[in-house]
């Protein structure tokens, strides 16, 4: 009789007596019910307002890309890039794929956030999604609609909490582009994910989508403490003031100029460069501290 001590995995045999080459000779993946699993994507940037006065300095607006379906269910409706993961890819190469097909940028910010499993979320069969967060310098994208879509767009986006009783919060999602307007209610238990949404607005946003950007809104925003993750939605070169900006644009507060300066010197190197043509006194350009990591 074998010793246990020197018996490997493939020689076991479970309570059927099979061994592991016996057991998957015979199994059937058709005799269970398998869900489909997608890759979703919430893609941030910042962009300059435009600005009728050139001597003052452009304020900046938080943007989510957005794609309008072009084919059932939800069609004409808004939704966050993405698809289905190949049979070949992990959840992250068809992310990074879907990001590079509608963007045509790789090699950016790219996290993961949660998985949303919800049996009802889809339609058309059960469908898992593992949703990104992708942060990207708005100078480098060139938006283009993939051949599910009948078109892409780049999504003014705020996020705020308007009521909270108890541990119960109450909160508002607007995003705007042109004429369309998408606007989503969510609430949620300190702590807790956020639950389901009421969507109202001169538009519409398919399956759970405003919760995936809500997560995404709640991670960005909680990172910016700790870390350098605002840095990748700057171009190579910046002012403190612009970055001082996109601290405060995600994080929808206004903040002491001082203080953030302290926050924020680590982060950044100074250069020997400064700001050309911008009808205001000639600023310092900085850029990130290669040394720094997030």
């Amino acid at each position: 009789m074998m010793d246990k001590s020197q018996e490997t995995p493939g020689s076991l045999r479970d309570k059927k007596g099979l061994t592991e080459e016996q057991f998957l000779a015979s199994y059937k993946p058709g005799d269970y019910e398998r869900p489909s699993v997608a890759s979703d994507m919430v893609i941030f940037t910042v962009t300059d307002a435009e600005e009728e006065n050139y001597r003052k300095l452009a304020k900046k607006e938080l943007r989510i890309l957005l794609i309008r379906r072009g084919g059932h269910p939800y069609l004409g409706c808004w939704a966050l890039p993405g698809g289905f993961v190949r049979p070949t890819e992990t959840t992250e190469q068809a992310a990074a794929r879907e990001l590079r097909e509608e963007t045509g940028v790789s090699e950016v910010y790219l996290e993961q956030l949660y998985t949303f499993s919800e049996p009802d979320r889809d339609p058309r069969t059960r469908v898992m999604s593992c949703s990104y967060m992708a942060l990207i310098d708005s100078s480098l994208v060139q938006v283009r609609a993939g051949d599910d879509a009948d078109e892409a767009a780049w999504f003014q986006a705020s996020f705020r909490q308007k009521e909270q009783n108890g541990r119960w919060e109450l909160w508002e999602l607007i995003l705007s582009h042109e004429e369309i307007l998408l606007q989503a209610h969510l609430e949620k238990e300190t702590g807790r994910p956020f639950t389901e949404s009421t969507i109202s607005g001169s538009g519409s946003l398919a399956f759970d989508h405003a919760r995936i950007i809500a997560c995404a809104f709640e991670r960005l925003r909680g990172k910016l403490n700790y870390t350098d993750l605002a840095l990748h939605l700057m171009p190579e070169y910046f002012t403190l003031t612009q970055l001082q900006q996109v601290y405060e644009i995600v994080l929808d507060k206004e903040l002491p100029a001082a203080a953030f300066r302290r926050k924020a010197a680590p982060l950044v190197a100074e250069t020997e460069n400064y700001t050309e043509n911008e009808g205001h006194r000639p600023s310092r350009l900085y850029r990130k501290n290669q040394e720094d990591t997030d």
